[in-house]
């Protein structure tokens, strides 16, 4: 599974119930998941199934979108509906005091329109049960797109981060070729100060001995590079996991600045310092790009 990126552009559009929606969605970065999409008011009720929806696709991102309903062009989409009992018990009344007062019984369909109370207009596109199925089919539509185009800037994503990982390990390497030489190259510069001071040198004395073996394990920075190789093999197996794996790799960046942090305070060489400075610079671009994976 290819590494997803955080941003992308999703449009979809169904039709039913006499209505139309065009959903539109789009996702930038963000370090956990959160979507503000614009319903219509009279869809409100409908905010936390379209959420679920959203996270159903997407577990990391800031989501924005919109969503547009409209009546069908042959206005399928409006019903319009006569209260029946009303109307019925009105008529009855009249007809009822038009026959006590001895008036024609001249009633007839214009009465309703005269009466507009008894006439109701259902608007489907502000029914939100009915625009539901319709909605919801318009949102996967506009996933679709939107995950498509994650996954596509995911893919080159990877290979950069790949590419950037590869330098990393080779300026690991260069270090641990220089790290055995740190020691011997202090141990001698001590040697050569004492030498110049005209001290009397006995490499065998015990006391030279001991400071040579301390100023070795100052330098040493074996531990710190086993662990940068065990971090930078965790992060290229991150990669394969079919997950979304972004939080875990920002981590995994961290550790890796711990440690040749450390490296480059520990090594006191001004080779392995020059080769440190450029691995964090190197380091700072993976980390931002880390930063746009899901």
């Amino acid at each position: 599974m290819a590494l997803n990126s955080m941003t992308g552009f999703g449009r979809g559009s169904a039709k039913g119930q006499g209505i139309d929606v065009v959903v539109e969605l789009s996702t930038v970065n963000r370090k956990q998941f959160d979507a503000r999409v614009s319903l219509p008011r009279s869809l409100f009720s409908l905010e936390s199934r379209l959420h679920e929806l959203l996270r159903q696709k997407i577990s990391r991102g800031h989501v924005t979108g919109s969503v547009r309903v409209d009546t069908d062009a042959d206005g399928t989409g409006v019903r319009v509906r006569i209260n029946d009992a009303a109307a019925k018990a009105m008529l009855s009344a009249v007809r009822r005091e038009a026959k006590k007062l001895n008036l024609p019984d001249d009633l007839g369909a214009r009465v309703l329109l005269e009466h507009q109370d008894f006439i109701v207009l259902e608007d489907a596109a502000r029914d939100s049960e009915r625009v539901w199925p319709v909605l919801k089919k318009a949102v996967l539509s506009a996933l679709k797109d939107l995950v498509e185009m994650r996954r596509t800037e995911g893919a080159m994503l990877e290979k950069d981060l790949r590419a950037r990982l590869t330098k990393l390990s080779a300026f690991r390497k260069r270090i641990g070729l220089r790290a055995p030489l740190v020691a011997q190259k202090l141990a001698k510069a001590l040697r050569d100060r004492l030498k110049g001071a005209g001290a009397e040198l006995d490499l065998q004395d015990p006391l030279l001995q001991r400071e040579i073996a301390l100023i070795a394990d100052r330098v040493n920075i074996d531990e710190e590079l086993v662990r940068l190789d065990s971090h930078l093999a965790h992060a290229e197996s991150i990669m394969g996991m079919k997950k979304p794996v972004g939080r875990t790799l920002d981590f995994v960046c961290q550790e890796i600045f711990r440690e040749i942090n450390t490296i480059g305070s520990k090594s006191n060489d001004a080779a392995i310092s020059t080769i440190v400075i450029t691995f964090k610079a190197e380091l700072e671009c993976l980390r931002e790009q880390v930063q746009n994976v899901e």
